[in-house]
């Protein structure tokens, strides 16, 4: 019999609509090796992050409070449920279960994940993650390959205080104890390092989050163009978290070392009273004057903007707009 691994991802629900979403692998799910290697043997295990051989039309069941329901596997081993749901549910995280089943029954794999009801709030935070939070070397390729292969998660680096101002946005114009506002970390990586960001995150006590990538690669090429290529998927998944949370004002980070300014500029003009205000981290020595173009049409569409070098800056920023 086949072997399989099963990955789930962090879903999220409204008051109308459930999204629960995963991949199933044959022999192995991306984060199955060992992250505290150093040197070549880490190296070894992000390339191998790439070697996967997802597994199409795989029946899969979730099982979510009274919902009992069953799907099967795209062709690149990815499921989502999209479900109606009108259930009362308390704000916070809660727990699904998923498993893979086959015509005799189940496979005997049983994942649980984990699924965002946000708490009552006007504000929800969008993040790019690759030199937004964390220092990835985007502008130059081959740096970036050297960095994600030879430095394990405790050795890569995160911008001075940006953890600072993440919690300072989480915490924003909440009362209750244990609310937050909403993180969505939208990237140009790959499903592939889902493991890695989450494992990140956590160890640099980030905001918990939704987190949305790229399209799941599965070989070596692949991996040496990890993040490039065309980025409309951030731009429709943010569309679609936007989309999902209409009565929530948003708050967009991201830098400029690819298309984020751009794509932050058609999600203003598409929703012209859901976003309150746009960061862009600068990545090189001198401001780009295409970004500052672009920020500057923002502003004129009545969106606050910082177009910043250092994390005070983005701070002192939302200070004096009252965002936090």
């Amino acid at each position: 019999m086949i072997k399989l691994d099963l990955k789930l991802y962090r879903g999220y629900v409204n008051d109308r609509e459930l999204v629960v979403f995963g991949h199933v692998f044959k022999s192995w799910a991306p984060d199955k090796y060992r992250l505290d290697r150093r040197g070549i043997k880490h190296a070894f295990s992000i390339i191998h992050m790439f070697r996967i051989k997802p597994l199409a039309n795989v029946e899969i069941r979730l099982k979510f409070l009274d919902i009992d329901v069953k799907t099967r596997t795209m062709q690149d081993g990815y499921f989502r449920f999209t479900l109606p749901f009108t259930r009362e549910l308390k704000a916070g995280w809660h727990t699904y279960t998923v498993n893979i089943e086959n015509k005799d029954g189940d496979f005997g794999i049983i994942e649980q994940g984990e699924l965002l009801k946000p708490f009552e709030s006007k504000l929800g935070i969008i993040s790019d993650i690759d030199d937004t939070f964390l220092i990835s070397h985007s502008n130059s390729v081959f740096k970036k390959l050297y960095v994600m292969l030879l430095r394990n998660i405790n050795k890569r680096k995160i911008f001075d205080d940006v953890v600072a101002h993440y919690k300072m946005l989480s915490n924003a114009g909440q009362e209750i104890d244990g609310a937050c506002n909403s993180f969505f970390f939208v990237s140009s990586s790959e499903w592939n390092l889902y493991g890695f960001i989450t494992d990140f995150t956590k160890m640099h006590e980030l905001p918990k989050a939704v987190i949305k990538l790229k399209k799941i690669k599965t070989g070596i090429t692949d991996f040496l163009f990890t993040g490039r290529g065309s980025h409309d998927h951030k731009f429709e998944k943010i569309k679609d978290i936007v989309s999902f949370y209409p009565t929530i004002q948003y708050v967009l980070l991201g830098d400029d070392s690819q298309h984020d300014p751009f794509i932050y500029e058609r999600i203003c003009k598409i929703f012209p009273v859901n976003i309150k205000a746009v960061y862009i981290r600068q990545t090189s020595h001198r401001r780009k004057k295409k970004v500052e173009d672009v920020l500057y049409n923002i502003e004129a569409m009545g969106v606050a903007t910082c177009y910043f070098k250092y994390s005070e800056e983005a701070i002192a920023h939302s200070q004096r707009i009252d965002i936090v």
